[in-house]
């Protein structure tokens, strides 16, 4: 085999020595945080423009998603008398099929040096296809239009995600991603109580949600949409990227030994991770009316909203991948409760519980993946994480479907099944990130 060339051995040391030096810089900064008394309080002051910006952004967003998404199992399901089979696949395919986009638009912003405005293309493209939820009356135009918000989704996180790490030093760096979830989810807490009220208003306390009503809320989400779109362009600034030695490559190689071991665990954790569109439909298979569904969603993104920040803060302080175990046993315990509630009462109260596992792990994962690479190579790698996530939609939502109402002459398992399934892959991940998963940064 033929030896590198002595350039490469050099580049090597270098890296190594960087390396030191970062860990050196990471010990004494997580010193300095332990010994500080300031408070949470003056950490929140301290955070850079980008971060209150891409915040700003995902609460506006998210304000206008959660009064669209959440609804659309329903509508699926009351209006267009879609199977849950079908809800599986349509979400399955926009997840995954957009999610490609993902590793290619943070390979983009790497090779361009340049996040911020891949990011707000994606949030326009989104913005841009929801009006055609207002005509769809169809199961495939949803599809179509649900894929072409998922397209912009894939187009801007991955930048976005490595717009906050350029942004915030290491020893911020889980209180920033924690506050962007928590802010991100506070706007989801304001758009479900928006449609509720939308819905008290234009129905009243009937169990099934008419479709008079869904196209009512999808006008009046266009409004924070256009509002994300605005916050990013007006109040982001791209940060330059870290001087390359050589061009980014959207592979695990180039990521390292670490990143791949993380995106293992976390594909086994994913693929009995379905969508969320299926707890919904085990809160009204188990009783709950259209106004306690969005009630229980208004549970859980408050609880996820309060947890965020202070989780993310924690895994400053100590290693990040025990609050990541810690929410994962929280997921696992949760799915068994899923799989035997018997009364609605018991799906609201295990959903609020379920924002508990959100905000442990959501954001403090994003921080794990900073700490692991390298930052010219940060959009390469959300863009790897949120592929990978997102690809696993499709198996994981399909067999959640499956499990649940079975497909041809089979009829599944019933409507436990699909959260036994989860609870199972939670608990086999937890082991790995505990046993293989290696400690230290880069």
């Amino acid at each position: 085999m033929t030896n590198p060339p002595s350039g490469h051995r050099n580049t090597d040391s270098a890296d190594r020595g960087e390396d030191h030096q970062r860990i050196i810089r990471r010990k004494r900064d997580t010193m300095t945080l332990q010994n500080d008394t300031e408070g949470a309080g003056r950490d929140l002051r301290s955070l850079p423009r980008n971060v209150w910006a891409t915040s700003f952004t995902s609460f506006f967003n998210d304000i206008s998603s959660e009064m669209v998404i959440n609804l659309l199992p329903l509508f699926l399901a009351n209006v267009l008398g879609v199977e849950t089979a079908v809800i599986g696949l349509i979400e399955g395919l926009a997840q995954s099929t957009a999610s490609l986009l993902k590793v290619f638009s943070g390979w983009v912003s790497d090779k361009l040096q340049s996040r911020k405005w891949l990011a707000v293309g994606g949030y326009a493209l989104s913005t841009l296809s929801k009006p055609f939820f207002y005509v769809a009356s169809s199961w495939p135009v949803v599809a179509a239009v649900r894929w072409a918000d998922r397209v912009g989704k894939g187009i801007r996180t991955s930048p976005r995600d490595a717009l906050v790490a350029d942004s915030i030093s290491e020893d911020q760096r889980g209180l920033a991603f924690g506050f962007h979830r928590a802010a991100d989810t506070g706007g989801a807490v304001l758009g479900l109580l928006i449609a509720l009220v939308i819905i008290w208003w234009s129905q009243g306390t009937a169990g099934e949600l008419t479709k008079a009503t869904f196209r009512t809320v999808v006008l009046i989400s266009l409004v924070p949409a256009v509002l994300a779109v605005l916050s990013l362009a007006i109040g982001a600034r791209d940060v330059p990227v870290k001087e390359q030695r050589e061009r980014p490559r959207v592979s695990f190689r180039a990521l390292g030994g670490r990143f791949a071991t993380l995106m293992v665990i976390v594909g086994i954790f994913d693929l009995g991770n379905s969508a969320d569109a299926f707890l919904v439909l085990r809160a009204k298979e188990r009783g709950l009316s259209l106004i306690g569904v969005l009630g229980m969603l208004i549970t859980f993104n408050l609880v996820y909203a309060l947890i965020s920040t202070p989780a993310g803060s924690l895994s400053d302080r100590v290693e990040r991948r025990w609050v990541v175990i810690g929410g994962w046993l929280v997921y696992a315990i949760i799915y068994l409760g899923f799989a035997l509630a018997g009364r609605g009462w018991h799906i609201w109260t295990l959903y609020a519980l379920y924002g508990v596992y959100y905000g442990l792990t959501h954001g403090v994962i994003k921080a794990m993946v900073a700490d692991i690479v390298q930052p010219h190579l940060r959009g390469t790698a959300y863009g790897t994480y949120n592929a990978v996530v997102g690809v696993l939609d499709f198996p994981a939502s399909f067999i959640a479907g499956v499990l649940w109402q079975g497909v041809g002459a089979w009829e599944g398992f019933g409507p436990s099944a699909p959260f036994l399934f989860g609870g199972a892959l939670a608990l086999t991940a937890a082991l790995l990130m505990a046993v293989v998963m290696p400690s230290g940064e880069h």
